[in-house]
């Protein structure tokens, strides 16, 4: 890797080199990779970060290889003032079209801000900077998409991190290989509207050809599913926006059960550019929408074009403030649901639900928030800190099958409850709650590492708690002063 700073000019000519490098996209967003990993020489992963890793793998899952990659009290050579900062969430790596190595794009979510962070050939942290801060990001920044030439049909790699801190925070669009411009708030994209968002994900650019359909998640316990559609591909500022409904218009989401397919389209909102996030909401009622509780990710299914329009999300569930009723006409526990695009027409499909939490509650899924979809398996990512009073088990990844619909539990966060000194340093309040630890990105790096079957997981260990931590970003205004640590593992042997 060229360990130096990147240059002006090198930047101009890295952007044009870039159509040809490989890509991973955040939130195992979203790579068609070929079959034939494009690195010749597999790099030497190892564990890099000073801090032993969080999670650990499952019965009948010992196969897996769990390695660190950086975490919050790691030095880096070449930028020893970084500090990684807490709720690395919404992420990707591309190669360095500058250098030999890689450069890791990461969102924490709490500082709302945006991190950069270059590995060198064999995937050593070496140097950290922050290409937006709290200033810039304005809102907490969720998951994330790296859109490419390659996969999406982009003129350049563009990194879509959205906003959500209420129903006016919106998505930004953050140029991954630019100079560092941290408190820019002009890069945020009017044309994909104002949403308490978790993600925007572009489909891969087969599935619909010649256009560009973005799908975009609301986190809000009124939440939606929401796609734009552009008939030019990498268009951002052009196209229209639409929200999911049913095509009964019944807008409850409990009325839909497992096991039957449900009829869906998209209807288009008016106005979007000059509407404020409140009129949008208020768009999504009259238009009878499906309401949907908490829209917290979205991936698409990998291996061809066609698969490309068959989309995972979950509805990550709402609770009533005992923790333990349900809200009248929401999922609680959580659900995934598969939608399945019409080949000649994004605006229609079929919907189910692929996983309900509620078939064993406490015991299945708990808050499905990130996704990670390969050609054959969906990875869901729980984040349980909303603390359900029945919920038996720590924040878990859960391996779903397409072909049989097993569902079982592949990784989980290792908390080490029995030893003193690991829980004086990860957890000094003593927090005994289960599920306090949640999951960011899960993504697929083989075709960078040249390593099959290899992804990179993203952890917020929110009891880690040290003062050093605050204000990694060096922005002056954020909603909350945070000090959490945070951590990257890379994950060998998940099955795709």
């Amino acid at each position: 890797m060229n360990k130096t700073l990147l240059k002006q000019k090198a930047l101009a000519l890295a952007v044009a080199a870039f159509v040809t490098s490989a890509v991973v996209i955040s939130a195992c967003k979203k790579n068609n990779e070929p079959e034939t990993p494009e690195t010749t020489t597999p790099v030497t992963l190892k564990d890099y970060s000073v801090n032993p890793s969080l999670v650990k793998a499952m019965p009948g899952f010992e196969n897996l290889n769990i390695t660190t990659l950086i975490s919050s009290d790691d030095v880096l050579p070449e930028s020893p003032n970084f500090i990684f900062g807490a709720q690395p969430d919404g992420a990707g790596i591309i190669k360095n079209p500058a250098g030999e190595g890689f450069i890791m794009i990461n969102n924490h979510e709490i500082l709302q801000s945006v991190s950069r962070v270059y590995l060198d050939k064999n995937f050593k942290p070496v140097k950290g900077e922050y290409i937006v801060d709290s200033d810039g990001g304005m809102t907490r920044l969720c998951s994330a998409t790296m859109t490419t030439p390659e996969e999406h049909g982009f003129p350049k790699p563009v990194f879509l991190t959205a906003g959500e801190s209420g129903a006016e925070s919106m998505i930004h669009a953050i140029d991954p290989l630019a100079a560092a411009d941290k408190k820019n708030k002009q890069r945020t994209v009017s044309a994909l509207g104002r949403w308490s968002a978790e993600n925007a994900v572009p489909l891969p650019k087969g599935a619909f050809a010649g256009k560009t359909v973005i799908m975009i998640g609301e986190d809000e316990s009124d939440g939606q599913l929401a796609m734009y559609v552009s008939n030019t591909q990498g268009d951002l500022e052009n196209g229209k926006l639409y929200v999911m409904k049913r095509s009964n218009n019944d807008p409850i989401e409990t009325n839909m059960d497992k096991g039957q397919s449900y009829d869906v389209e998209f209807v288009e909102l008016d106005n979007v550019k000059s509407s404020t996030g409140a009129q949008l909401q208020q768009q999504t009622i009259d238009k009878k929408a499906l309401m949907l509780a908490r829209v917290e990710d979205i991936d698409y299914r990998k291996g061809s074009a066609a698969n490309g329009r068959e989309i995972y999300f979950t509805a990550t569930g709402v609770s009533q403030g005992d923790k333990v009723t349900p809200v009248s006409g929401k999922t609680m526990w959580g659900r995934v649901y598969k939608l399945v695009l019409d080949a000649s027409n994004p605006l229609k499909g079929k919907l189910e639900v692929a996983v309900d939490g509620n078939d064993n509650p406490g015991k299945s899924i708990v808050n499905p928030d990130n996704l990670c979809v390969t050609e054959n398996y969906v990875y869901i990512q729980e984040d349980g800190d909303s603390f359900y009073k029945n919920n038996d088990h720590d924040g878990t990844i859960w391996q779903f099958a397409m072909a049989s619909k097993s569902l079982k539990p592949m990784l989980q966060m290792n908390h080490r409850r029995t030893d003193a000194t690991f829980n004086a340093k990860y957890n000094p309040s003593n927090n005994t709650q289960l599920s306090s630890w949640e999951y960011g990105a899960m993504y697929d790096i083989s075709a960078l590492t040249g390593i099959p079957d290899t992804f990179v997981v993203n952890l917020h260990p929110h009891t880690w708690t040290n003062d050093k931590y605050k204000n990694a970003d060096g922005g002056t205004t954020r909603l909350v002063n945070n000090n959490e640590g945070g951590q990257v593992v890379i994950v060998r042997g998940v099955s795709k």
